[in-house]
């Protein structure tokens, strides 16, 4: 008979309501947990606590994986009985495990033994039963306070609590498969404890922990054995290579299936920004960890080489275009048939890889559940990769030489492309530069600001003007240089895919180049293009540089050092001789378009010859403020007018019409309900395929049909709306005021009456009369007074939560009025984040008011949140303060 594991069935905390204490009567959960596995060792060591998957022999089953949480209220997964926090009457920090989702103070931790709770189990062991029997995974049940969708039992929706202080408990969800019931009898049965888990929608790509072992260490008793072994071993060794006959902790017995397709993720945490170390977590909880890798723990090869053997493996790059090249330079080391298949997310800042497959050109929001969908449907493509060999030249004199130059190249292989002159220069001294100092390099805006200025720099010295004197270029033996001589390029790029210098197509786009075949990554031919300082300036808007040739072979002569660089690592290369011909194809996955355009409804009806689709648009203070939630982002969007497009449109061609919406309101047959123009940085944003709203990348809308992200409405997402249009019942100072009883016409005053008093207007600020305020301020009353304590209206708004008042303030007051400070210095941010009112907060920091200035305790409006303990607040002050910084370097650098 199985017996039963105390973390199978759900833990119930000390505080929970008798009703969900009868789920677990038979008291499964105080059974102790098995003996440990044979050669484990003995006894309880001090537990360490992890942010990391651990991989020696050490390994505890069911670890948690810890990272640091700032999630507001006292919510602790032990309950109070056995809560550290709660006995200190103090708080402490938090963490939250990234598998199960549970929450403790970071004391708490070592109390989880008490309740005899674990994290969901990534592996077996191998002395637990017999390694060939027939395995399945158990759910792992958790105890939830806070859970979206619905029960899977009744169909109902669990009830939700805005904090996380409440400490009832409303669901119990798998970590595994995610389903999730009322925590209820009639709800959750007891059965359901032991039945066999699915692992959820996302199974075929999850590796099960019953495929990983963790085996057991060879032990022998006669120390003349062990020499003797240990002397076969060695031997054993040499034949088999470096990576095989070796011991490790764990080993993997795959049970092949044709429908199944496991993945391994590969995070660089570095890349984009820190977005590699936040994504990784959600990996963590959609898969078993032991298929998520951090590369910064050593790179990929330890985890290729234990996974060699998994039939239909594939593989998630997550990271930059090096950090696909470096897994697929592994890949070739390792020689693994068939190679796995590379699937991209990009969170680089060229992805001009990615682009070209399809991936996009950046990571922003999209949920993780749809990008382990797209790497499951991807289609299977092939890659050209292409060998550098590069020798000094004999016949360069010495003359010639530069101490600062290599005779070596950075890579012996590219995937992207190879190139010389003026782009190779300016990334070699922005490389150098960040080499040196470092800590100048610490934000991708001054990076961007370092490259125009060196490119300026280099052009106006001219470094690279006499590029063709230098270089002997020989293409399946045609010689390009007079050809080349003639055209005086000072950038030479041999490209193997069509993007380039981030998500521009220097070959041209398809259709424009007659005399070419058509470019493609995979048909074993390099595009060779040269750029003069005129075309490279248009390249950023459109233009292409100068088609030279297609070839299979290039022989490159330089006569004297030059910048070259190989996929952005550059380095100044001697004189030397350089051959480039077709290493091989790498596998790789590219994101699918839908076989077809979906229908609008739900309903399976045709696909209408035409769609008429109302267009409405997001403010991105709202987009983030709401935290994407779909229906609070729909009350809060603004219409902008009617596109009607073919029934099977994608997202190209609707944008397209919406663009021709914005410069002609009445053209589509409808006028726009505001006078503000679309940016140029619009984006879509898909509102029907996941749990909330997400951006869709610009570069992934030929993928995405109209009909997949809306149903009736499609919704826009524009960074630069301001806040005050997002509220179109709002008077703005270019409309007319709204008609309602508290809105009275402008009364006639005699030619001698005397305007309203600063002391009214206060007066009807503090008792949140909006409409004697409005009044006021129509007879001429003056927005901007002060009281004695240098007080203006919207400081005494804010203390009585008007925010009716505090809109209209904003919408009429000068801009002075935002960041005026009253005697102790306080502004009116400062006061609404030590009050916690989130909303007030957002309408004036979208208003324009700063989120540096400091009170006379030094405190910024971020630190008055954080002193209020509004831990949420002060994480959206913190996102903005950042943005504010990064726009006031704008604005300083165009001055």
């Amino acid at each position: 008979m199985w017996r039963y594991r105390s973390w199978d069935v759900p833990q119930i905390p000390a505080e929970a309501p008798q009703s969900q204490k009868a789920i677990t009567k038979s008291g499964l959960q105080h059974l102790a947990p098995p003996p440990p596995a044979p050669g484990a060792p003995r006894g309880e060591p001090e537990r360490q606590i992890r942010s990391t998957v651990d991989w020696s022999e050490s390994a505890t089953y069911g670890e948690h994986i810890w990272f640091e949480t700032n999630v507001s209220g006292d919510f602790c997964y032990v309950g109070e009985q056995y809560c550290v926090a709660k006995m200190l009457q103090k708080s402490v920090s938090r963490r939250k495990c990234a598998a199960c989702k549970i929450v403790v103070h970071t004391p708490c931790i070592e109390q989880l033994e008490k309740i005899n709770f674990r994290c969901k189990p990534s592996f077996r062991e191998s002395g637990s039963r017999n390694v060939r029997e027939p395995t399945f995974v158990r759910h792992h049940w958790v105890h939830r306070r806070r859970q979206d969708g619905k029960c899977r039992h009744c169909g109902k929706g669990f009830q939700q609590k805005f904090a996380f202080h409440s400490k009832e408990i409303v669901a119990i969800s798998c970590s595994w498969c995610k389903q999730a019931y009322h925590s209820k009898v009639s709800c959750f049965l007891l059965q359901q404890i032991e039945e066999p888990c699915s692992l959820g929608v996302h199974a075929a790509v999850v590796i099960p922990p019953t495929w990983i072992l963790r085996a057991r260490r060879p032990q022998n008793t006669l120390k003349a054995s062990k020499k003797k072994k240990r002397a076969s071993f060695k031997r054993k060794s040499s034949k088999k290579g470096p990576e095989e006959g070796r011991w490790r902790p764990f080993i993997i017995r795959p049970t092949p299936s044709p429908l199944m397709k496991p993945l391994l993720v590969f995070v660089n945490p570095k890349s984009g920004g820190n977005q590699g170390a936040k994504i990784i977590q959600s990996f963590l909880w959609y898969l078993n960890p032991r298929q998520v890798f951090d590369l910064s723990q050593g790179g990929p090869k330890e985890a290729l080489e234990m996974y060699r053997r998994v039939h239909n493996l594939r593989i998630l790059a997550c990271g930059g275009d090096g950090t696909v090249g470096w897994i697929l330079s592994t890949l070739d080391q390792l020689r693994l048939k068939p190679p796995p298949p590379v699937a991209i997310l990009p969170l680089g800042t060229g992805n001009d890889l990615a682009r070209t497959l399809n991936w996009g050109g950046g990571y922003t929001d999209e949920p993780v559940s749809k990008i382990l969908s797209h790497v499951e449907e991807g289609n299977v493509v092939q890659l050209d990769r292409w060998d550098l060999r590069a020798e000094p030249n004999p016949e360069a004199g010495p003359e010639e030489r530069d101490e600062g130059a290599t005779d070596r190249l950075p890579l012996d292989v590219f995937n992207n492309y190879f190139s010389l002159g003026f782009d190779a220069h300016v990334t070699l001294e922005f490389h150098e530069s960040r080499e040196a100092n470092p800590e100048k390099f610490n934000s991708r805006f001054r990076n961007k600001m370092f490259y125009a200025g060196t490119a300026f720099s280099d052009f106006l010295t001219g470094s690279s003007k006499d590029l063709a004197k230098h270089i002997r270029v020989v293409c399946d033996g045609t010689d390009l240089t007079p050809k080349i001589q003639d055209l005086k390029p000072q950038c030479i790029v041999f490209l193997n895919i069509p993007r380039y210098c981030a998500g521009t197509m220097p070959w041209g786009h398809p259709g424009e180049h007659h005399d070419f075949e058509p470019q493609r990554h995979d048909d074993g031919y390099l595009e060779v293009i040269g750029f003069t300082m005129t075309s490279l300036a248009a390249l950023q808007v459109g233009g292409h540089g100068e088609r030279l040739t297609q070839c299979r072979e290039v022989l490159l002569t330089t006569s004297k050092a030059i910048p070259v660089q190989v996929d952005g690592e550059p380095c100044k290369l001697a004189a030397s001789r350089i051959r480039i011909s077709l290493r091989n194809q790498a596998t790789m996955v590219q994101k699918a378009k839908r076989r077809s355009a979906a229908p609008l409804h739900s309903d399976q009806r045709p696909v209408p010859e035409q769609l008429r689709v109302q267009v409405s648009r997001v403010s991105m203070h709202d987009y983030e403020a709401l935290h994407y939630d779909k229906e609070q982002l729909k009350e809060a969007s603004v219409p902008l007018g009617t596109v009607v497009v073919p029934g099977d449109s994608d997202l190209e061609l609707c944008r397209a019409h919406i663009e021709r919406l914005r410069q002609e309101p009445e053209g589509a047959g409808a006028k726009s309900s505001t006078c503000q123009k679309l940016s140029p940085k619009w984006c879509f944003l898909d509102a029907t395929t996941a749990s909330r709203f997400y951006r869709i990348d610009r570069a992934q809308e030929h993928l995405n049909y109209v009909t997949e992200i809306a149903q009736d409405e499609i919704y826009i997402l524009d960074p630069e709306l301001l806040g005050a249009s997002a509220q179109p019942d709002l008077p703005t100072p270019s409309s007319p005021l709204p008609t309602s009883p508290c809105s009275p016409r402008p009364r006639s005053l005699p030619g001698d009456a005397a305007p309203p008093t600063g002391e009214e207007l206060i007066e009807a600020a503090k008792r949140n009369d909006f409409c004697k305020l409005q009044e006021l301020h129509r007879a001429g009353g003056d927005l901007m007074h002060r009281d004695e304590r240098s007080r203006t209206l919207l400081h005494h708004a804010v203390s009585t939560g008007s925010k009716e008042v505090v809109r209209y303030l904003l919408d009429h007051a000068p801009t002075e009025i935002l960041d005026a400070v009253e005697e102790n210095g306080e502004t009116c941010l400062h006061q609404a984040a030590a009050l916690g009112q989130r909303t007030i907060c957002h309408y004036i920091v979208e208003a324009g008011a700063s989120l540096m200035k400091t009170d006379q305790q030094g405190d910024t409006p971020r630190q008055r949140a954080e002193r209020a303990q509004d831990t949420e607040l002060a994480e959206y002050l913190e996102n903005r303060q950042h943005y504010q910084m990064i726009q006031r370097e704008d604005q300083e650098t165009a001055v």
